[in-house]
């Protein structure tokens, strides 16, 4: 079973988690990360670094996170792996608490090309 990252996520790219990570499987989009299922190897412990609860076990992914295994899939073999922590967006808090994110804020663009 792998980790995968939710909508919660989307606009707020907080990056504690990908420091933590042993096998480098998060990968950046513009405004959200994701797991690469293939390449976690469950080791837990990413779920407790990210500051919003983003990120959940496979089997405790909530009934309305379940469309975010096909997103954490795909997009991993699209978007760059990213192995450090970086700066979260300027605005993430006013984006904590927001609900259903997904798909109207999320992203389908790369992320990493435009930090400054």
């Amino acid at each position: 079973m792998a980790y995968v990252v939710s909508e919660a996520c989307i606009k707020c790219k907080l990056t504690d988690c990908v420091e933590v990570c042993p096998v480098d499987c998060f990968h950046e989009g513009e405004n959200m990360l994701v797991i690469d299922p293939d390449e976690c190897i469950d080791c837990t412990l990413c779920e407790p670094e990210c500051p919003i609860g983003a990120i959940y076990s496979e089997d405790e992914l909530p009934a309305d996170q379940v469309k975010m295994l096909a997103v954490n899939a795909e997009f991993s073999l699209k978007w760059p792996v990213i192995t450090e922590m970086k700066d979260p967006p300027g605005d993430w808090k006013n984006w904590e608490h927001v609900e259903h994110k997904y798909p109207e804020h999320f992203s389908p663009k790369p992320g990493g090309q435009n930090d400054e």
